[in-house]
């Protein structure tokens, strides 16, 4: 009987472990540890988006990117410039280009439809990359990916910025595709010293938490404004190292949902840097 309830005992300890561990792993599936967890430059305050129809959903996520920055500190001068192409991996874009002195980000309309012009010379501190949806997993596009990846950070450097990989989330009929995609980017971040944002890792885990929240569009890929507001938060989180919870900018979403995705996007940022 002794023998017996030991046993049993040693059973229900083993499960409740691999219980746990199951548990730790869906909420934070990358196998890859994150070598770098901040973006090298703590004074980087001028961002270029560079991506696709993720990014621009929503009237744009640099949009709220920027109203997360001005509600935590509206003198700090964060601003953001949004380059997309429908349906493009990085492959398709010339950032080389985009980083040209004196060219995109010169200028910018404020207040009443002001123009300001920026200082002359290099426009940008950070450079943030998305390549496409399913690019970083696809048999033929993933040496691809990060052949270009390799490129555009050495470009970025170059120009006297830093680089950030934006982790895009799973399709929403394609759970499997998180762990797939979060794999990639930290191996292609660490590849190449660069901040991996674990946006995709926040959708995960905010569904994990509230299995009817809908982050995504009819098309079960694009994002609604929930999923964009809780990208924008994961990405201010991981850029500042300052906690969203508690922002006044909230999209528009009602509160009690926007404290959601801060905390969300809060936790994940937390857990993805400290393994």
């Amino acid at each position: 009987m002794a023998k017996n309830l030991l046993l049993h005992s040693l059973r229900v300890g083993l499960l409740c472990m691999l219980a746990l561990a199951s548990s730790a792993h869906a909420q934070n599936p990358a196998l890859t540890r994150p070598q770098r967890t901040d973006l090298g430059n703590d004074a980087a305050r001028a961002f270029l988006w560079v991506g696709n129809s993720f990014f621009y959903y929503n009237n744009s996520m640099h949009g709220h990117f920027s109203g997360l920055a001005a509600a935590a500190d509206p003198k700090a001068g964060w601003r953001g410039v949004s380059l997309t192409i429908s349906g493009s991996g990085l492959d398709w874009h010339d950032v080389e280009s985009y980083l040209r002195p004196n060219g995109i980000g010169r200028y910018a309309f404020v207040g009443n439809n002001e123009i300001r012009f920026n200082g002359a010379g290099r426009q940008f501190d950070g450079v943030i990359m998305m390549d496409c949806s399913q690019c970083p997993i696809h048999p033929q596009l993933k040496p691809v990916f990060h052949e270009f990846v390799k490129k555009d950070a050495e470009i970025v450097v170059k120009n006297g910025a830093r680089p950030a990989l934006f982790m895009s989330w799973a399709y929403k009929d394609k759970p499997e595709m998180t762990a797939q995609l979060a794999e990639q980017y930290t191996l292609a971040g660490n590849a190449n010293d660069a901040l991996v944002i674990p946006a995709g890792l926040a959708f995960a885990r905010a569904i994990a938490g509230r299995p009817e929240l809908e982050l995504y569009q009819p098309d079960l890929r694009h994002p609604t404004l929930a999923g964009t507001y809780l990208a924008a938060c994961t990405t201010w989180a991981a850029l500042s190292k300052k906690s969203p919870v508690g922002s006044s900018y909230t999209a528009g979403l009602a509160p009690e949902l926007a404290a959601y995705l801060q905390q969300a996007a809060w936790d994940t940022v937390q857990a993805y840097y400290a393994r």
